[in-house]
C-alpha cells in the first residue's frame, strides 16, 4: 500500500482549485492537470483522514471506463502523460498513477445521476413522496429493490461543504436547454446500462452512479471528472445482495454506514475515522478495481 496523499503540492503549475477529492492545475491555456487525492467526502463533507490507495484506484477505474465507453460519448482526456507536465522527482511522485491531463471544458451545472436500484437519497425521497425527482414509482418498493426501469434523477452541483439536491428534469431543461438536457439524459442512461451489464458479469451490481459533463467550444457534450468509480457509484456484491436493507458495498458506503452510528450532524468539521475503518475502506476500493478490471495496483 502506497503512502496516502491528502493534498497535492505542485509548485511548477498554477493551482486552479481543490474539489472534494481532486486538485486541479493549469497546463498552458487549454489543458488541466487533475490529481486525484486520497481525500474522501461523505454526505458532501470532506473527512480529515485520507484512504490509502483510494486516489490511484479512482484514477485507474475512470481511465478504464473512459476507454471502454468511448464509443458512447467522448471524454476529457488529452493523452499527455502527467509526469511530463510537472518538474522534479517529488512532483512526479505525487502525480504517478493518480493523475490525468485533460482538456479544459465548460462544465454543466448539474450532476447526471442514474439509478437502477432504490437506495440513498432516492429511497428517502420515495418514502416521503412515492417518487424520485418527480418520477412516480410503484408502491411497495423495499430499500435496495431493483427499479422497474432505469431512471435519470439529476441533482444540483453543490460547493464543497454543501449538499447536492435532487431536482426535476424540467429544472434541468431550464438550466441548460431542452435539447442538451435530453442528450445528457440519453447518454447517461446508456453509459449506466452498458457499465452495469459489464459489471454484473464480474460480480458487482452498480446500483446507481453520477456523471459530470462539459461542453467544448463547438457545444459538443464531453464526459468529464470521473466515471463509474467507487466514489461516484454504489457498488454491491451480487452474491450478498438482499433487498430490504442497505447491502454491503465496495464503495464509501462502508464509511457512510459508520458515520451514521455517530452523533454527527453531517456538517463540517467531520469526525476522525478509526484505523480499522480506514483499512477496510481501502481494501474495498482495491477489490472493486480488481473485480472490474482484473488489475491490481502496483507499488
Amino acid at each position: 500500500m502506497a503512502a496516502a496523499l491528502y493534498e497535492s503540492s505542485i509548485k511548477s503549475l498554477p493551482l486552479l482549485g481543490r474539489g472534494k477529492v481532486r486538485d486541479m492545475y493549469a497546463v498552458g491555456g487549454d489543458l488541466l492537470l487533475i490529481v486525484t487525492t486520497d481525500r474522501l467526502s461523505a454526505f458532501d463533507v470532506v473527512l480529515p483522514d485520507p484512504i490509502p490507495d483510494k486516489g490511484r484506484v479512482l484514477n485507474e477505474l475512470s481511465n478504464f471506463w473512459f476507454k471502454k465507453l468511448g464509443h458512447v460519448v467522448p471524454n476529457h482526456l488529452d493523452g499527455v502523460a502527467p509526469d511530463t507536465v510537472v518538474k522534479g522527482g517529488e512532483e512526479k511522485a505525487q502525480v504517478k498513477g493518480r493523475s490525468v491531463v485533460a482538456r479544459k471544458l465548460k462544465p454543466l451545472p448539474i450532476e447526471a445521476v442514474v439509478r437502477g436500484y432504490i437506495i440513498g437519497s432516492g429511497w428517502k425521497d420515495y418514502q416521503k413522496t412515492g417518487a424520485i425527482c418527480g418520477i412516480a414509482l410503484p408502491k411497495g418498493l423495499k430499500q435496495a429493490d431493483k427499479l422497474p426501469e432505469v431512471i435519470f434523477t439529476p441533482a444540483t452541483k453543490a460547493e464543497v461543504g454543501a449538499h447536492d439536491e435532487n431536482i426535476s428534469f424540467a429544472q434541468v431543461e431550464k438550466m441548460i436547454g431542452r435539447e442538451l438536457a435530453a442528450t445528457v439524459r440519453e447518454v447517461s442512461v446508456r453509459l449506466y446500462r452498458e457499465a452495469a451489464d459489464f459489471a454484473r458479469e464480474r460480480g458487482i451490481i452498480i446500483a446507481d452512479t453520477k456523471f459530470e459533463f462539459g461542453t467544448d467550444a463547438g457545444g459538443n457534450l464531453v464526459l468529464i471528472d470521473e466515471a463509474l468509480t467507487a466514489d461516484s457509484s454504489r457498488f454491491w456484491p451480487v452474491d450478498d445482495y438482499r433487498p430490504g436493507s442497505s447491502p454491503p458495498s465496495f464503495d464509501k458506503q462502508y464509511v457512510r454506514d459508520y458515520l451514521e452510528t455517530l452523533a454527527w450532524n453531517k456538517t463540517p468539521p467531520a469526525p476522525r475515522l478509526p484505523i480499522d475503518v480506514i483499512a477496510k475502506t481501502s481494501e474495498k476500493y482495491r477489490e472493486a478495481l480488481h473485480r472490474l478490471t482484473g488489475q491490481k495496483l502496483g507499488a
